[in-house]
């Protein structure tokens, strides 16, 4: 039976970012040899979107109040990679992480399914 998911995130910089994840967003962590450091996340869904496209993933944490959360996270001098825009099922920023990548950041408005049980 599958028990949870394992998502990977490509860096530039991995270390940065993990240190990032660990100490500004406050991710509890294990150490799986090396500093090769695996997180625990909030309890998580999954969306299959369709494309014509090259096929692409993409993470978003979610919150319940986005400009609260924003609010948090530029006191720990977190930078956003984009504005907010309403997308009308939620709203929508990205978190810029040292390695240079980003990490979408939102608040559904649509029902979650993440506290199913």
């Amino acid at each position: 039976m599958i028990n949870g998911a394992h998502l990977i995130v490509y860096s530039r910089d991995a270390d940065a970012d993990r240190a990032f994840i660990r100490d500004v967003l406050g991710f509890p962590n294990v150490d799986a040899g090396g500093g090769w450091l695996i997180f625990k996340l909030p309890p998580a869904e999954v969306a299959l979107h369709p494309t014509d496209g090259a096929e692409t993933h993409e993470i978003y944490l979610m919150c319940d109040d986005l400009e609260r959360t924003m609010a948090e996270l530029k006191a720990k001098g977190v930078e956003f990679a984009s504005p907010v825009s309403d997308q009308g099922w939620g709203l929508l920023t990205a978190i810029s992480v040292p390695g240079g990548g980003k990490l979408g950041l939102y608040q559904p408005r649509h029902e979650t399914a993440y506290d199913l049980g």
